[in-house]
Protein backbone atom coordinates (compact mmCIF):
# COMPACT_ATOMS: atom_id res chain seq x y z
CA UNK A 1 0.00 0.00 0.00
CA UNK A 2 1.25 3.48 -0.82
CA UNK A 3 2.55 5.63 2.01
CA UNK A 4 1.80 9.35 2.23
CA UNK A 5 3.97 11.85 3.99
CA UNK A 6 4.41 15.60 4.19
CA UNK A 7 7.64 17.12 2.90
CA UNK A 8 8.80 20.70 2.56
CA UNK A 9 10.31 21.68 -0.80
CA UNK A 10 12.34 24.74 -1.74
CA UNK A 11 10.56 26.46 -4.63
CA UNK A 12 13.87 27.78 -5.97
CA UNK A 13 16.19 24.77 -6.10
CA UNK A 14 13.98 21.79 -5.18
CA UNK A 15 15.77 20.92 -1.92
CA UNK A 16 13.49 18.93 0.40
CA UNK A 17 13.38 18.91 4.18
CA UNK A 18 11.21 17.05 6.72
CA UNK A 19 10.48 20.36 8.46
CA UNK A 20 10.04 23.99 7.48
CA UNK A 21 13.20 26.07 7.24
CA UNK A 22 13.46 29.83 6.95
CA UNK A 23 16.62 29.68 4.83
CA UNK A 24 17.36 27.00 2.24
CA UNK A 25 20.70 25.30 3.02
CA UNK A 26 21.21 24.54 -0.68
CA UNK A 27 20.59 27.87 -2.47
CA UNK A 28 20.61 30.20 0.59
CA UNK A 29 17.25 31.75 -0.39
CA UNK A 30 14.83 32.88 2.32
CA UNK A 31 11.15 31.88 2.72
CA UNK A 32 11.08 29.51 -0.23
CA UNK A 33 9.90 26.30 1.50
CA UNK A 34 6.34 25.11 0.89
CA UNK A 35 4.59 22.07 2.28
CA UNK A 36 3.58 19.30 -0.12
CA UNK A 37 1.89 15.94 0.35
CA UNK A 38 4.01 13.26 -1.28
CA UNK A 39 2.74 9.75 -1.89
CA UNK A 40 5.49 7.19 -2.31
CA UNK A 41 4.57 4.52 -4.85
CA UNK A 42 6.52 2.08 -6.90
CA UNK A 43 6.86 3.16 -10.50
CA UNK A 44 4.85 0.94 -12.84
CA UNK A 45 6.20 -0.31 -16.12
CA UNK A 46 6.59 2.28 -18.83
CA UNK A 47 3.20 2.59 -20.48
CA UNK A 48 4.69 3.69 -23.81
CA UNK A 49 6.51 0.36 -24.30
CA UNK A 50 4.37 -2.04 -26.31
CA UNK A 51 6.35 -5.16 -25.40
CA UNK A 52 6.92 -5.13 -21.67
CA UNK A 53 9.67 -7.37 -20.47
CA UNK A 54 12.35 -7.57 -17.82
CA UNK A 55 14.66 -4.58 -17.92
CA UNK A 56 18.20 -5.47 -18.98
CA UNK A 57 20.85 -3.45 -17.20
CA UNK A 58 23.61 -2.18 -19.55
CA UNK A 59 27.13 -3.49 -18.97
CA UNK A 60 30.19 -1.24 -18.79
CA UNK A 61 32.37 -1.18 -21.89
CA UNK A 62 35.42 0.66 -23.13
CA UNK A 63 35.06 4.11 -24.66
CA UNK A 64 36.74 2.94 -27.86
CA UNK A 65 34.13 0.18 -28.23
CA UNK A 66 31.18 2.59 -28.22
CA UNK A 67 29.90 2.89 -31.82
CA UNK A 68 29.44 6.32 -33.36
CA UNK A 69 26.02 6.97 -34.82
CA UNK A 70 25.51 9.90 -37.16
CA UNK A 71 21.96 10.95 -36.30
CA UNK A 72 20.65 13.59 -38.74
CA UNK A 73 19.02 16.65 -37.21
CA UNK A 74 15.51 17.73 -38.14
CA UNK A 75 15.83 20.86 -40.24
CA UNK A 76 13.23 23.58 -39.65
CA UNK A 77 12.26 26.12 -42.28
CA UNK A 78 13.14 28.78 -39.67
CA UNK A 79 16.88 29.48 -39.98
CA UNK A 80 16.95 31.51 -36.77
CA UNK A 81 15.52 28.58 -34.80
CA UNK A 82 18.00 26.18 -36.43
CA UNK A 83 20.91 28.45 -35.50
CA UNK A 84 19.90 28.72 -31.84
CA UNK A 85 19.46 24.93 -31.51
CA UNK A 86 22.87 24.29 -33.09
CA UNK A 87 21.84 23.30 -36.61
CA UNK A 88 18.40 21.78 -36.14
CA UNK A 89 16.28 19.64 -33.81
CA UNK A 90 18.19 16.69 -32.36
CA UNK A 91 16.16 13.44 -32.17
CA UNK A 92 15.49 12.42 -28.57
CA UNK A 93 16.30 15.86 -27.18
CA UNK A 94 14.36 17.63 -24.45
CA UNK A 95 14.17 21.39 -25.04
CA UNK A 96 12.81 23.91 -22.52
CA UNK A 97 11.78 27.40 -23.68
CA UNK A 98 10.93 30.09 -21.13
CA UNK A 99 9.82 33.69 -21.30
CA UNK A 100 7.48 36.31 -19.89
CA UNK A 101 3.70 35.92 -20.30
CA UNK A 102 2.52 37.17 -23.67
CA UNK A 103 5.99 37.35 -25.19
CA UNK A 104 5.15 34.77 -27.90
CA UNK A 105 6.41 31.36 -26.69
CA UNK A 106 3.29 29.47 -27.77
CA UNK A 107 3.14 31.39 -31.05
CA UNK A 108 6.76 30.55 -31.84
CA UNK A 109 6.38 26.79 -31.22
CA UNK A 110 3.03 26.59 -33.04
CA UNK A 111 4.57 28.42 -35.99
CA UNK A 112 7.51 25.98 -36.04
CA UNK A 113 5.08 23.05 -35.92
CA UNK A 114 2.96 24.42 -38.76
CA UNK A 115 5.98 25.06 -40.98
CA UNK A 116 7.53 21.61 -40.37
CA UNK A 117 5.91 19.60 -43.15
CA UNK A 118 6.44 15.84 -43.11
CA UNK A 119 6.92 14.67 -39.51
CA UNK A 120 3.88 13.79 -37.41
CA UNK A 121 3.61 16.46 -34.68
CA UNK A 122 1.57 16.34 -31.47
CA UNK A 123 0.77 19.66 -29.74
CA UNK A 124 -0.27 19.03 -26.13
CA UNK A 125 -1.95 22.02 -24.48
CA UNK A 126 -2.72 22.30 -20.80
CA UNK A 127 -3.62 25.99 -20.88
CA UNK A 128 -5.62 26.59 -24.07
CA UNK A 129 -8.51 24.82 -25.72
CA UNK A 130 -8.43 23.34 -29.20
CA UNK A 131 -10.49 26.25 -30.52
CA UNK A 132 -7.98 28.82 -29.20
CA UNK A 133 -5.09 27.01 -30.86
CA UNK A 134 -7.10 26.73 -34.09
CA UNK A 135 -7.70 30.50 -34.10
CA UNK A 136 -3.99 31.19 -33.61
CA UNK A 137 -3.09 28.76 -36.40
CA UNK A 138 -5.47 30.51 -38.80
CA UNK A 139 -3.93 33.88 -37.90
CA UNK A 140 -0.45 32.49 -38.64
CA UNK A 141 -1.73 31.48 -42.10
CA UNK A 142 0.13 28.15 -42.27
CA UNK A 143 -1.28 24.69 -42.99
CA UNK A 144 0.08 21.36 -41.78
CA UNK A 145 -1.96 18.17 -42.33
CA UNK A 146 0.20 16.22 -39.85
CA UNK A 147 -0.36 18.44 -36.78
CA UNK A 148 -2.45 16.88 -34.00
CA UNK A 149 -3.88 18.67 -30.93
CA UNK A 150 -4.38 17.12 -27.50
CA UNK A 151 -5.82 19.08 -24.53
CA UNK A 152 -4.55 16.88 -21.68
CA UNK A 153 -2.56 17.41 -18.47
CA UNK A 154 -2.22 13.89 -17.01
CA UNK A 155 1.06 12.30 -18.08
CA UNK A 156 -0.25 8.72 -17.85
CA UNK A 157 -3.08 9.58 -20.27
CA UNK A 158 -0.63 11.40 -22.52
CA UNK A 159 1.62 8.35 -22.77
CA UNK A 160 -1.36 6.18 -23.77
CA UNK A 161 -2.07 8.56 -26.66
CA UNK A 162 1.61 8.50 -27.63
CA UNK A 163 1.47 4.71 -28.00
CA UNK A 164 -1.44 4.96 -30.44
CA UNK A 165 -0.28 8.03 -32.40
CA UNK A 166 3.52 7.49 -32.43
CA UNK A 167 4.41 11.14 -33.18
CA UNK A 168 7.78 12.34 -34.52
CA UNK A 169 7.77 15.60 -32.51
CA UNK A 170 5.99 16.64 -29.29
CA UNK A 171 5.24 20.14 -28.00
CA UNK A 172 3.94 20.57 -24.44
CA UNK A 173 2.47 23.91 -23.34
CA UNK A 174 3.29 24.08 -20.49
CA UNK A 175 5.25 21.85 -18.11
CA UNK A 176 3.75 23.62 -15.07
CA UNK A 177 0.26 22.39 -15.98
CA UNK A 178 1.14 18.67 -16.15
CA UNK A 179 0.67 16.26 -13.27
CA UNK A 180 1.53 12.63 -12.68
CA UNK A 181 -0.47 10.03 -10.79
CA UNK A 182 2.77 8.92 -9.14
CA UNK A 183 2.88 12.09 -6.99
CA UNK A 184 0.03 13.15 -4.74
CA UNK A 185 0.42 16.92 -5.04
CA UNK A 186 -1.02 19.68 -7.17
CA UNK A 187 0.14 20.64 -10.68
CA UNK A 188 2.92 23.22 -10.68
CA UNK A 189 4.44 22.03 -7.42
CA UNK A 190 8.13 21.22 -7.20
CA UNK A 191 7.61 17.48 -6.93
CA UNK A 192 5.13 17.38 -9.84
CA UNK A 193 7.36 19.40 -12.17
CA UNK A 194 10.34 17.19 -11.36
CA UNK A 195 8.41 13.94 -11.76
CA UNK A 196 6.73 14.96 -15.05
CA UNK A 197 10.04 16.14 -16.50
CA UNK A 198 11.75 12.87 -15.56
CA UNK A 199 8.97 10.83 -17.20
CA UNK A 200 9.16 12.91 -20.39
CA UNK A 201 12.94 12.71 -20.43
CA UNK A 202 12.84 8.91 -20.23
CA UNK A 203 10.33 8.77 -23.06
CA UNK A 204 12.40 11.11 -25.25
CA UNK A 205 15.64 9.19 -24.72
CA UNK A 206 14.14 5.73 -25.21
CA UNK A 207 11.91 6.60 -28.17
CA UNK A 208 14.15 9.13 -29.93
CA UNK A 209 11.27 11.64 -30.21
CA UNK A 210 12.26 15.28 -29.51
CA UNK A 211 10.08 17.12 -26.98
CA UNK A 212 9.65 20.88 -26.54
CA UNK A 213 8.50 22.16 -23.16
CA UNK A 214 7.13 25.64 -22.49
CA UNK A 215 8.09 26.94 -19.04
CA UNK A 216 6.74 29.85 -17.03
CA UNK A 217 9.14 32.30 -15.41
CA UNK A 218 9.15 33.96 -12.01
CA UNK A 219 9.12 37.69 -11.32
CA UNK A 220 12.92 37.56 -11.04
CA UNK A 221 13.13 36.32 -14.65
CA UNK A 222 14.18 32.71 -13.94
CA UNK A 223 12.20 29.66 -15.06
CA UNK A 224 9.60 28.68 -12.48
CA UNK A 225 10.16 25.43 -10.64
CA UNK A 226 13.24 23.78 -9.18
CA UNK A 227 16.66 24.30 -10.75
CA UNK A 228 16.79 20.56 -11.37
CA UNK A 229 14.34 21.21 -14.22
CA UNK A 230 17.06 23.05 -16.16
CA UNK A 231 19.58 20.32 -15.32
CA UNK A 232 17.35 17.54 -16.66
CA UNK A 233 16.68 19.04 -20.09
CA UNK A 234 19.20 19.12 -22.93
CA UNK A 235 18.61 22.69 -24.09
CA UNK A 236 17.26 25.80 -22.36
CA UNK A 237 16.05 28.65 -24.56
CA UNK A 238 15.08 32.10 -23.29
CA UNK A 239 12.56 34.11 -25.33
CA UNK A 240 12.81 37.75 -24.33
CA UNK A 241 11.94 41.23 -25.46
CA UNK A 242 9.80 44.21 -24.57
CA UNK A 243 6.11 43.64 -25.26
CA UNK A 244 5.88 47.29 -26.30
CA UNK A 245 8.44 46.70 -29.07
CA UNK A 246 8.12 44.46 -32.11
CA UNK A 247 11.44 42.62 -31.83
CA UNK A 248 12.01 39.40 -29.90
CA UNK A 249 15.32 37.70 -29.08
CA UNK A 250 15.71 33.93 -28.66
CA UNK A 251 18.81 33.11 -26.58
CA UNK A 252 20.43 29.82 -25.61
CA UNK A 253 21.44 29.51 -21.95
CA UNK A 254 22.20 25.77 -22.12
CA UNK A 255 22.79 23.51 -25.10
CA UNK A 256 24.31 20.03 -25.05
CA UNK A 257 24.37 19.92 -28.85
CA UNK A 258 25.77 23.32 -29.78
CA UNK A 259 26.99 26.73 -28.70
CA UNK A 260 25.36 28.70 -25.88
CA UNK A 261 26.25 32.07 -27.40
CA UNK A 262 23.91 31.95 -30.40
CA UNK A 263 20.79 34.07 -30.65
CA UNK A 264 17.89 34.48 -33.04
CA UNK A 265 16.00 37.70 -33.70
CA UNK A 266 12.32 37.83 -34.64
CA UNK A 267 9.90 40.57 -35.55
CA UNK A 268 6.42 40.27 -34.06
CA UNK A 269 3.79 40.98 -36.71
CA UNK A 270 0.02 40.50 -36.85
CA UNK A 271 0.51 37.29 -38.85
CA UNK A 272 3.14 35.83 -36.50
CA UNK A 273 6.89 35.99 -35.89
CA UNK A 274 9.10 36.88 -38.85
CA UNK A 275 12.75 35.75 -38.62
CA UNK A 276 15.18 38.65 -39.09
CA UNK A 277 17.93 37.29 -41.32
CA UNK A 278 20.07 40.46 -41.19
CA UNK A 279 19.72 41.97 -37.69
CA UNK A 280 22.42 44.61 -38.36
CA UNK A 281 19.90 46.49 -40.48
CA UNK A 282 17.46 46.87 -37.58
CA UNK A 283 20.19 47.68 -35.05
CA UNK A 284 21.43 50.60 -37.14
CA UNK A 285 19.00 53.52 -36.93
CA UNK A 286 18.20 55.27 -40.22
CA UNK A 287 19.00 58.99 -40.04
CA UNK A 288 18.37 61.80 -42.49
CA UNK A 289 21.40 63.73 -41.25
CA UNK A 290 24.46 62.98 -39.16
CA UNK A 291 24.61 63.92 -35.49
CA UNK A 292 27.32 63.83 -32.86
CA UNK A 293 27.61 61.19 -30.17
CA UNK A 294 26.99 58.25 -32.51
CA UNK A 295 29.52 55.53 -33.41
CA UNK A 296 29.15 52.09 -35.00
CA UNK A 297 30.79 49.05 -33.39
CA UNK A 298 31.02 45.37 -34.31
CA UNK A 299 29.57 42.65 -32.11
CA UNK A 300 29.87 38.86 -32.23
CA UNK A 301 26.91 36.80 -31.01
CA UNK A 302 28.11 33.22 -31.35
CA UNK A 303 29.23 32.85 -34.95
CA UNK A 304 27.12 35.77 -36.17
CA UNK A 305 28.70 39.23 -36.65
CA UNK A 306 26.47 42.23 -35.97
CA UNK A 307 26.99 45.95 -36.42
CA UNK A 308 25.38 48.00 -33.70
CA UNK A 309 24.91 51.69 -33.05
CA UNK A 310 26.20 53.24 -29.81
CA UNK A 311 24.73 56.58 -28.77
CA UNK A 312 26.24 58.88 -26.14
CA UNK A 313 25.18 62.16 -24.61
CA UNK A 314 27.75 64.16 -22.63
CA UNK A 315 26.49 67.30 -20.91
CA UNK A 316 27.73 69.45 -17.98
CA UNK A 317 26.38 68.26 -14.66
CA UNK A 318 24.04 70.42 -12.64
CA UNK A 319 24.85 68.66 -9.38
CA UNK A 320 27.99 67.94 -7.40
CA UNK A 321 28.36 64.35 -8.56
CA UNK A 322 28.30 63.53 -12.28
CA UNK A 323 25.83 60.89 -13.46
CA UNK A 324 26.95 57.76 -15.29
CA UNK A 325 24.04 55.94 -16.95
CA UNK A 326 24.36 53.00 -19.37
CA UNK A 327 21.49 51.17 -21.12
CA UNK A 328 22.46 47.78 -22.57
CA UNK A 329 26.13 48.35 -21.68
CA UNK A 330 28.07 47.36 -18.55
CA UNK A 331 28.09 50.38 -16.22
CA UNK A 332 31.39 49.36 -14.62
CA UNK A 333 33.06 49.10 -18.01
CA UNK A 334 31.69 52.54 -18.91
CA UNK A 335 33.32 54.01 -15.79
CA UNK A 336 36.62 52.34 -16.76
CA UNK A 337 36.51 53.75 -20.31
CA UNK A 338 35.75 57.24 -18.96
CA UNK A 339 38.74 56.97 -16.64
CA UNK A 340 40.96 55.94 -19.57
CA UNK A 341 39.76 58.90 -21.65
CA UNK A 342 40.38 61.31 -18.79
CA UNK A 343 43.81 59.93 -17.90
CA UNK A 344 45.25 59.06 -21.33
CA UNK A 345 43.33 61.48 -23.55
CA UNK A 346 43.20 64.43 -21.11
CA UNK A 347 39.43 64.82 -21.54
CA UNK A 348 37.88 66.48 -18.48
CA UNK A 349 34.85 64.26 -18.04
CA UNK A 350 34.68 64.45 -14.23
CA UNK A 351 32.22 67.34 -14.38
CA UNK A 352 30.13 65.86 -17.20
CA UNK A 353 27.03 63.69 -17.09
CA UNK A 354 27.48 60.73 -19.45
CA UNK A 355 24.56 58.75 -20.86
CA UNK A 356 25.30 55.77 -23.12
CA UNK A 357 22.70 53.73 -24.98
CA UNK A 358 22.85 50.57 -27.11
CA UNK A 359 20.17 50.79 -29.80
CA UNK A 360 17.80 47.94 -30.49
CA UNK A 361 17.11 47.20 -26.82
CA UNK A 362 19.74 44.44 -26.53
CA UNK A 363 22.45 43.93 -23.92
CA UNK A 364 26.06 43.56 -25.03
CA UNK A 365 29.22 42.33 -23.34
CA UNK A 366 31.67 42.12 -26.25
CA UNK A 367 34.91 44.05 -25.42
CA UNK A 368 35.26 44.83 -29.14
CA UNK A 369 32.73 47.63 -28.58
CA UNK A 370 35.14 49.56 -26.32
CA UNK A 371 36.60 51.66 -29.12
CA UNK A 372 33.17 52.53 -30.55
CA UNK A 373 31.92 53.52 -27.08
CA UNK A 374 34.95 55.79 -26.53
CA UNK A 375 34.55 57.41 -29.94
CA UNK A 376 30.86 57.99 -29.28
CA UNK A 377 31.62 59.70 -25.94
CA UNK A 378 34.36 61.89 -27.42
CA UNK A 379 32.11 62.82 -30.36
CA UNK A 380 29.41 64.09 -27.99
CA UNK A 381 31.90 65.79 -25.68
CA UNK A 382 33.63 67.70 -28.50
CA UNK A 383 30.39 68.17 -30.48
CA UNK A 384 31.96 66.69 -33.61
CA UNK A 385 30.35 64.16 -35.90
CA UNK A 386 31.77 60.79 -36.92
CA UNK A 387 31.14 59.75 -40.50
CA UNK A 388 28.40 57.14 -40.83
CA UNK A 389 30.69 55.12 -43.14
CA UNK A 390 33.22 54.38 -40.34
CA UNK A 391 32.98 51.53 -37.82
CA UNK A 392 35.25 50.31 -35.02
CA UNK A 393 36.38 46.93 -33.68
CA UNK A 394 38.94 46.98 -30.85
CA UNK A 395 39.23 46.55 -27.10
CA UNK A 396 40.63 49.46 -25.06
CA UNK A 397 43.12 48.69 -22.27
CA UNK A 398 43.78 50.70 -19.13
CA UNK A 399 46.84 52.25 -20.76
CA UNK A 400 44.75 53.50 -23.66
CA UNK A 401 46.22 50.85 -25.96
CA UNK A 402 44.07 49.05 -28.50
CA UNK A 403 43.88 45.30 -28.16
CA UNK A 404 42.89 42.94 -30.94
CA UNK A 405 39.61 41.02 -30.85
CA UNK A 406 38.44 37.68 -32.20
CA UNK A 407 36.88 36.91 -35.59
CA UNK A 408 38.12 40.08 -37.28
CA UNK A 409 37.58 38.58 -40.73
CA UNK A 410 33.86 38.05 -40.06
CA UNK A 411 33.48 41.55 -38.58
CA UNK A 412 35.18 43.16 -41.58
CA UNK A 413 33.08 41.14 -44.03
CA UNK A 414 29.85 42.19 -42.30
CA UNK A 415 30.91 45.87 -42.34
CA UNK A 416 31.73 45.62 -46.03
CA UNK A 417 28.36 44.00 -46.79
CA UNK A 418 26.52 46.88 -45.12
CA UNK A 419 28.39 49.52 -47.11
CA UNK A 420 30.98 50.82 -44.63
CA UNK A 421 34.15 52.22 -46.21
CA UNK A 422 36.47 52.25 -43.14
CA UNK A 423 36.99 50.03 -40.12
CA UNK A 424 39.43 50.82 -37.31
CA UNK A 425 41.18 47.93 -35.57
CA UNK A 426 44.28 47.38 -33.43
CA UNK A 427 47.66 47.39 -35.14
CA UNK A 428 48.55 44.33 -33.08
CA UNK A 429 46.02 42.19 -34.94
CA UNK A 430 47.60 38.94 -36.10
CA UNK A 431 46.83 36.79 -39.10
CA UNK A 432 45.95 37.56 -42.68
CA UNK A 433 43.34 40.27 -42.81
CA UNK A 434 40.91 40.20 -45.74
CA UNK A 435 41.62 42.69 -48.50
CA UNK A 436 38.84 44.40 -50.40
CA UNK A 437 38.64 47.55 -52.53
CA UNK A 438 35.28 48.41 -50.95
CA UNK A 439 36.48 48.82 -47.33
CA UNK A 440 39.71 50.26 -45.97
CA UNK A 441 41.22 48.63 -42.89
CA UNK A 442 42.92 51.22 -40.67
CA UNK A 443 45.07 50.26 -37.70
CA UNK A 444 46.22 52.19 -34.64
CA UNK A 445 48.05 51.49 -31.41
CA UNK A 446 46.07 53.61 -28.92
CA UNK A 447 42.80 55.47 -28.49
CA UNK A 448 44.37 58.94 -28.80
CA UNK A 449 45.76 58.10 -32.23
CA UNK A 450 42.35 56.97 -33.47
CA UNK A 451 40.64 60.14 -32.20
CA UNK A 452 43.24 62.38 -33.85
CA UNK A 453 43.12 60.62 -37.22
CA UNK A 454 39.32 60.33 -37.35
CA UNK A 455 38.98 64.05 -36.61
CA UNK A 456 41.50 64.93 -39.30
CA UNK A 457 39.97 62.53 -41.79
CA UNK A 458 43.24 60.66 -42.37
Amino acid sequence: MAKSKTTFFCQNCGHNSPKWLGKCPSCNEWNTFVEELVETVKHPADVWKKNQGPRISPKPRLLDEVPMEDVPKINCSDNEFNRVLGGGIVPGSLVLIGGEPGIGKSTLLLQIALQLIGPKILYISGEESEQQIKLRAERLNFKNPNLYLLPETNTQQIFKHLVDLEPDLIIIDSIQTLYSDQIDSGPGSVSQIRECTVELMRYAKESGVPIFLVGHITKEGSIAGPKVLEHLVDTVLQFEGDRNLIYRILRTTKNRFGSTSELGIYEMLSEGLRPVENPSEILLSPREEQSNGIAIGTLMEGNRPLLIEIQSLVTPTNYGTAQRTATGFDAKRLNMLLAVLEKRGNYKLGTQDVFLNITGGIKVDDPALDLAACMSIVSSFKDKQISNTICFAAEVGLGGELRTVTRLDARIAEAEKLGFTEIWISKFAKGNLPKSPKIEIKQAGNIVEVIRKVESGK
